[in-house]
């Protein structure tokens, strides 16, 4: 799928992303994926409902959803470039995502965030109804195999 807005356009084509910009975005201007081994993140775009942003033929944004096409899904690794931000592109970028076949139509979405609260309850997102039943199991060590190639 593809939508347009001239001069910008937003694909959900993961041949298109332009994994070197999703890279160097993640590991110099988000607090949450700066130590994602390169090669994790190029396998997280293969397994997810992708959507990138384009001004012409350069990426500017990027956002993903984890799912399994039928229930759930995750909302994860949402950006624009900081020099596009304050024009409703990345509005714009979730209202496609949305929007998209895939994600439309599954019962719930979860996302975390530190500082875009505002942002995604536009679009429906709220705390946790039951935090207390909202569990995690986090694997510090879940890289180590990647351990020369993380970022410095």
């Amino acid at each position: 799928m593809e939508w347009t807005k001239e001069p910008f356009w937003i694909t959900d084509d993961t041949d298109r992303v332009d994994a070197d910009t999703v890279i160097h975005f993640l590991h110099s201007e988000s607090y949450w994926g700066q130590d994602l081994p390169p090669e994790v993140i190029k396998q997280s775009i293969k397994h997810s409902v992708c959507l990138s942003l384009f001004d012409a033929q350069r990426q500017i944004g990027f956002a993903r959803v984890i799912t399994d096409r039928a229930v759930f899904g995750y909302v994860e690794d949402v950006f624009v470039s900081s020099q596009y931000r304050g024009n409703g592109l990345g509005q714009w970028l979730m209202e496609c995502l949305l929007s998209h076949p895939v994600v439309s139509g599954l019962k719930k979405l979860m996302l975390a965030t530190e500082d875009a609260q505002l942002l995604y309850q536009k679009y429906g997102f709220a705390p946790v109804a039951h935090p207390e039943m909202v569990m995690e199991r986090y694997n510090r060590e879940s890289y180590s195999q990647f351990a020369d190639t993380r970022p410095r």
